[in-house]
C-alpha cells in the first residue's frame, strides 16, 4: 500500500524544483516576460458570429459537468451513492461559480507576473465599464492564435470569454471527485474545492494561458486544457486517492456499477460538449474552430476502439464501460493537440490514448495499490500526459503558432522538451498543493465518513435521500 507520507519529501523537493523552471529553460525557449502585452490602438468591434459560438460553446462545456459527468460518474458507482456523487458534480458548479466570480478569474486571466494573475478583476470589478463604453473587448493577449499584434485583443465580450473560462474551472475539480467516490464527507468537498480551485488551477492557467504566465511565454502548447484541467485533476485525484484510503470492502465487496446506462448518457453527453471544450478554444468561429472539432472526433473515435480491442484481445470481451471509457481517453487526450494537430496525427493521439489508459486504468492501479475510484488519474491524469507530450511529436506549424512563437511550432524533440516542462511543473504543482490542502482540511473538519456510515451509503448518510 503506498502511504502519503512516502510522498513528501520528494514533493518538496520537486515543488521547489517547479518555482526555478523557468530559469533552466533558456535552452529550449525564450525567456519569461513578466509584463503584460500591448494592447492595439484600436479595438476590434465586436463580431455576432464568434460571439454567437462562444455563448453555444460555455454552454456545452457546462453540459459536460450537469449533467455529463454527473450521470458519467453516477453510472459507475453502487446504487447507495448515486444521489451524492451527482449531488459532488452539482454542489461543485455552483462553488466554483461564486469562486471564480470573486477571484479566481482575476488570478487566471488579468497580467500579474509569470505565476499569478493581479486582482484587478475580484469581484469582476470593470467588466461593467467595458460594457458601458461600448467597447465590451478582451484587453489581453489570449494565448489561442496570436500571429501578430492585430490579433492581440478578440471580438467577443469579456464577459463571455469569463464564462467561457469559468466552465472550465468548474470541470476540473469535479473530475477529481471521481477518485474519491464513496467516502468523502460533503463538508470537506466544499472547503477543499474552494481552497483547490483558487489555490492550485487558477495559478496554473495563468502559467499557461494567461499572456504573462511563464509556460505560455516559455512555448509549451495546450489549446484547451491537457495540463490546466487533465493533468492538474488526474494527479490532484491520486493525491486525494492516496490520502483517503481505499473503499471499505475493496477487492472483497461488489463494487459493480449501480447503473451503466446513467454513464453511457453521461460520456455521450460529455462527448458532445466536448466540441464546446476544444472547437470553442479558439475563441472564434473559424477555421481553427472548425480543425479541432474534427480531430476531436477523430481521436475519440480512435480511442474508444482501441481501448475495445485493448480489452476484447486481453480479456475476451468488449465491455460498454470499456468502450465509453475508452472515448473519454481520447477526449482527454487530443485536448491539448486539438488546435494544433493535423487529423493523421489525432488517430496515433487517439489510439495510444485508448490502450495506455486502458493499461493505467486496469494494470497500474493494482500493481501500485491505489483505489482510484472512477479512474480519474488513470484515464485524465494519464491521458492528459500523453496528450500533452504528443502535442509536441505532432504539432503543425501553421496551426500551432503562438504569441511566444508567432511561425508556429513543427513538432520534433524541441516541443517535446517543452512539453515536457509544462507536464511535469502541472503534476509537482498540483500534487504538491493538493496534498497540503488536504491536511488542511483533515484538520478542519476531517476527510472521510466513518466506516458504518460508508457501509450504509453516502445517499442516506450525508443527505438524507436514496434510490429505492
Amino acid at each position: 500500500m503506498i502511504k502519503p507520507r512516502n510522498f513528501w519529501g520528494l514533493g518538496v523537493l520537486l515543488f521547489a524544483l517547479v518555482l526555478a523552471l523557468p530559469a533552466f529553460a533558456d535552452d529550449a525557449a525564450p525567456a519569461v516576460a513578466a509584463a503584460a502585452a500591448a494592447v492595439p490602438a484600436g479595438p476590434p468591434k465586436l463580431d455576432s458570429g464568434d460571439t454567437a459560438w462562444m455563448l453555444t460553446s460555455t454552454a456545452l462545456v457546462l453540459m459536460m459537468t450537469i449533467p455529463g459527468l454527473a450521470l458519467f460518474y453516477a453510472g459507475m458507482v453502487r446504487k447507495k451513492n448515486v444521489l451524492a456523487t451527482m449531488m459532488q458534480s452539482f454542489a461543485i458548479c455552483c462553488i466554483v461559480t461564486l469562486v471564480w466570480t470573486v477571484a479566481g478569474y482575476s488570478i487566471a486571466f488579468t497580467p500579474g507576473n509569470a505565476y499569478m494573475g493581479d486582482f484587478s478583476r475580484i469581484l469582476l470589478n470593470g467588466i461593467a465599464g467595458h460594457i458601458e463604453k461600448g467597447n465590451d473587448t478582451i484587453a489581453f493577449v489570449l494565448a489561442s492564435g496570436i500571429k501578430d499584434v492585430a490579433d492581440m485583443t478578440t471580438t467577443i465580450p469579456e464577459t463571455v470569454y469569463m464564462m467561457f473560462q469559468m466552465t472550465f474551472a468548474i470541470i476540473t475539480p469535479a473530475l477529481i471527485a471521481g477518485a474519491f467516490a464513496d467516502r468523502m464527507k460533503f463538508s470537506a468537498l466544499c472547503i477543499f474545492i474552494t481552497l483547490w480551485s483558487l489555490i492550485v488551477y487558477a495559478p496554473i492557467a495563468h502559467w499557461v494561458w494567461a499572456p504573462s504566465g511563464w509556460a505560455n511565454q516559455m512555448g509549451v502548447l495546450d489549446f484547451a486544457g491537457g495540463t490546466v484541467v487533465h493533468i492538474n485533476a488526474g494527479i490532484a485525484g491520486l493525491m486525494c486517492a492516496l490520502v483517503l484510503g481505499k473503499r471499505v470492502g475493496y477487492g472483497s465487496d461488489n463494487m459493480a456499477p449501480y447503473n451503466l446506462s446513467y454513464a453511457v448518457i453521461g460520456a455521450s453527453l460529455l462527448w458532445v460538449g466536448w466540441f464546446g471544450f476544444n472547437a470553442g478554444s479558439a475563441v472564434a468561429a473559424n477555421g481553427r474552430a472548425g480543425m479541432a472539432m474534427t480531430v476531436t472526433q477523430i481521436a475519440t473515435a480512435a480511442a474508444a476502439l482501441g481501448w475495445m480491442f485493448a480489452e476484447w484481445i486481453t480479456k475476451g470481451k468488449p465491455s460498454v464501460l470499456g468502450a465509453i471509457s475508452g472515448a473519454v481517453a481520447g477526449l482527454v487526450a487530443i485536448t491539448p493537440a486539438s488546435g494544433y494537430v493535423l487529423p493523421g496525427g489525432s488517430i496515433v493521439i487517439g489510439v495510444a490514448a485508448g490502450i495506455i489508459c486502458f493499461w493505467s486504468a486496469t494494470s497500474l492501479k493494482h500493481m501500485l495499490g491505489y483505489d482510484d475510484s472512477l479512474d480519474a488519474f488513470g484515464v485524465h491524469g494519464i491521458g492528459g500526459i500523453v496528450g500533452a507530450l504528443l502535442t509536441g511529436v505532432f504539432a503543425y506549424g501553421p496551426l500551432s503558432a503562438t504569441d511566444a512563437s508567432p511561425d508556429g511550432s513543427p513538432g520534433g524533440l524541441a516541443q517535446l522538451k517543452l512539453q515536457a516542462i509544462g507536464v511535469v511543473s502541472t503534476l509537482v504543482y498540483s500534487g504538491v498543493m493538493t496534498l497540503i490542502l488536504l491536511m488542511i482540511t483533515k484538520a478542519l473538519v476531517g476527510l472521510r465518513v466513518g466506516q458504518e456510515e460508508e457501509r450504509e451509503g453516502l445517499d442516506i448518510v450525508l443527505h438524507g435521500e436514496q434510490i429505492f
